[in-house]
């Protein structure tokens, strides 16, 4: 039998002969460090003992395979935004030879601002959506993709109530991102947003659905107070420059267009927002055929039930969450369902409405004439209607948008002056300047945006209504000098002097 004396004796001894071995695998591992070439350092490292076959990701994480989907579809989106000046030309700095600081322009002496954005290719013929912001008194949109391909973009129609835009450009077979379905995200998913931000193109970072159906209070300034916000909240970094940038799941659809953060500095504190893709795909759809966005409404005065909202109306309500009717409005949608002031409403179609946010989502994402089943309390009872949805006029009406006609003069592109334009600076009419691709007009101090409402020449001052008077009158005066006035967008008056060729 085995004394203690002999069975630690054994016991020391395999333990030097193991650390024998240890030193000998290691120095048959580790390379001196004069091995001649980087491959043969990292090759003697023995941190990384895991080759690229072996290392396999979770399907569930695998964000790799997303973001090779989606980054050749994420555009660079840049606008070239009309410069306006803040006071009259002066006749006296003139008169002396005052240099007239308009004539500059910007900053850069000659350009105009230009903002910058991000954009997501929706099919492969060139449709791109992106933030309304970002290309928001825009007279040219630059597109540059991925592989360093540059386009000039149409701008087919926008929506300032979701800040969204559609844009097109002349191209075919353009890899694209296909649309998910937002409703089926949860919080606590893996996401990726993809981008520009600072002008770093394709870029790509990660994080999760922190929160949905987010109301932030940014779009409070939107005509008739019609603005949605049910944004998708999310931590991937998003930083100026991301706006109209893809928001995806790993599977590489879409579920949101990056639309704001929350900041303090001006950058990434925290917190993103992302307009859900299902209100994105609606609002492109309306955009594409009608070339404006088909708004239904409930037509009734809503709040988010809470205990805030108990105590101010004295009322105990039967549910912790829903919207409250706190008006009904007169020949809408709602008045004729039968819905009443004091009811609460808990769904639509069949789908839980919380908050505000979620209700005037799930209401956005139909057209006037739709109809929606809307689920409500009343006195304790639970009860559904079925309402049909009107437009902002009270009918059922598709609005259509009428896209003026332009008309080209040596390079220089016209278009008649808006109606609501001519209301709101009470003009009869005039041609603005789209597009100024003419160095002579450039140079002259014509800008994009500018209003032409008369011309003087050889044959004293003629009143310009609308782009064709223009061209007439520039064809028949070719090789003089005229005098251009006008205004720009705000009303400031402005004049120019141009030698026709």
């Amino acid at each position: 039998m085995m004394n203690k004396r002999q069975f630690f004796l054994g016991v020391l001894l395999a333990a030097l002969i193991g650390g024998v071995v240890a030193l000998a695998g290691v120095s048959f591992l580790i390379k001196p460090q004069n091995a001649g070439t980087f491959d043969e350092k990292q090759q003697a490292s023995f941190v990384n003992m895991l080759s690229g076959e072996n290392f396999t990701i979770p399907d569930g994480i695998n964000f790799v395979a997303s973001a090779q989907i989606v980054t050749p579809a994420v555009v660079h989106v840049k606008s070239q935004v009309a410069f306006t000046p803040r006071s009259q030309r002066d006749p006296i700095q003139e008169f002396f030879g005052i240099p007239d600081p308009r004539g500059q322009q910007g900053p850069r002496g000659g350009d105009m601002p230009i903002s910058s954005g991000s954009g997501v290719i929706i099919s492969p013929d060139g449709y791109i959506v992106t933030n309304n912001h970002v290309i928001d008194g825009a007279t040219k949109v630059d597109i540059s993709l991925e592989n360093n391909k540059r386009y000039e973009a149409t701008v087919i129609g926008t929506d300032p109530t979701t800040d969204l835009a559609l844009l097109k450009i002349e191209a075919n077979n353009l890899p694209f991102v296909k649309f998910g379905d937002s409703d089926q995200t949860k919080i606590g998913e893996w996401v990726l947003a993809v981008g520009n931000p600072f002008d770093l193109n394709s870029t790509v970072t990660a994080g999760i659905i922190s929160a949905k159906a987010r109301n932030i209070g940014i779009l409070r300034d939107v005509e008739n107070n019609l603005q949605i916000e049910s944004f998708l909240q999310t931590d991937a970094v998003v930083n100026p420059g991301n706006s109209g940038g893809a928001l995806v799941n790993l599977a590489g659809e879409l579920i949101g267009i990056n639309t704001a953060i929350a900041t303090r500095t001006g950058t990434f504190s925290g917190y993103s927002f992302a307009v859900p893709s299902t209100l994105v795909k609606k609002v492109m759809d309306d955009l594409m055929k009608y070339g404006a966005v088909q708004r239904g409404l409930l037509g009734v005065n809503i709040q988010t039930v809470s205990p805030e909202l108990a105590d101010i109306l004295d009322k105990k309500f039967p549910v912790e969450q829903g919207v409250y009717i706190g008006g009904v409005n007169e020949n809408s949608a709602g008045k004729e369902a039968g819905l009443k002031e004091g009811d609460i409403i808990i769904g639509v179609d069949g789908k839980v409405v919380n908050s505000v946010a979620m209700l005037q989502e799930l209401v956005a994402r139909k057209r006037p004439g739709d109809k929606v089943e809307v689920e409500y309390i009343r006195e304790g009872k639970t009860s559904k209607v079925t309402a049909t949805l009107k437009n902002f006029s009270g009918d059922t009406n598709i609005v259509k948008r009428e896209v003026p006609k332009s008309y080209t003069f040596e390079g220089v592109q016209f278009e008649d002056l808006k109606e609501d334009q001519k209301e709101q600076l009470e003009i009869s009419g005039g041609a603005v300047i789209k597009m100024n691709g003419n160095d002579t007009w450039r140079r002259a101090g014509a800008r994009n945006g500018f209003i032409i409402t008369s011309v003087i020449g050889d044959r004293g001052r003629a009143k310009i209504n609308n782009s064709q008077e223009l061209i007439d009158y520039l064809s028949d005066n070719s090789g003089q000098e005229i005098v251009v006035l006008g205004m720009f967008p705000d009303g400031t008056e402005y004049y120019f002097e141009i030698q026709l060729d």
